[in-house]
């Protein structure tokens, strides 16, 4: 079950998107499937929640997400342009009004330099815009896992407060 920060806004996200009829999936590597968790946490998800897919490996990101090979290869999994294609394709794939996705290094191992632990993107996708965010945590796995499942949870809420034109009422 979650923390009980996390359910309430997935609670109120629920409310937001049933309320404007906005539609939800999410692409998470780094977290695990921990967003989808939530948001099926609330009893009544499935009116607006249609899905996820955990993309732990880079060949699922290509083959469920359309994250190009050549994106992966350039920037990394762990980048703004991995977490764009991620929301992209999960959008496109469930065809949903807004999508995001969580790609990132949890920990405790798997940094460097240029990517520490904690390092993490989400991306959101919808009405045909797309955007990204860069967070750096500093907690232990669970607590990095968690940081991020709270920054979509928000993000989320952000967008579906104020749609864009054409989406939603």
């Amino acid at each position: 079950m979650a923390d009980t920060e996390l359910l309430a806004l997935a609670e109120r996200l629920q409310g937001l998107c049933l309320g404007r009829g906005l539609t939800v999936a999410t692409a998470e590597s780094c977290t695990g499937g921990l967003l989808a968790s939530i948001i099926t946490d609330v009893p009544g998800s499935s009116g607006y929640f249609r899905g996820s897919v955990v993309a732990y490996a880079d060949a699922t990101k290509v083959a469920l997400l359309d994250v190009p090979e050549a994106t992966l290869e350039a920037h990394g999994a762990v980048s703004a342009q991995t977490a764009r294609a991620m929301a992209i394709g999960i959008r496109a794939r469930l065809d949903v009004s807004m999508a995001v996705s969580v790609t990132g290094i949890s920990g405790p191992d798997g940094g460097s330099d240029e990517k520490p632990v904690g390092l993490t993107y989400i991306g959101l996708a919808d009405g045909g815009t797309s955007d990204v965010r860069r967070y750096t945590w500093t907690g232990d796995r669970a607590a990095n896992r968690h940081d991020s499942a709270r920054a979509a949870l928000r993000w989320l809420i952000e967008r579906a407060e104020t749609p864009p034109p054409g989406e939603g009422p």
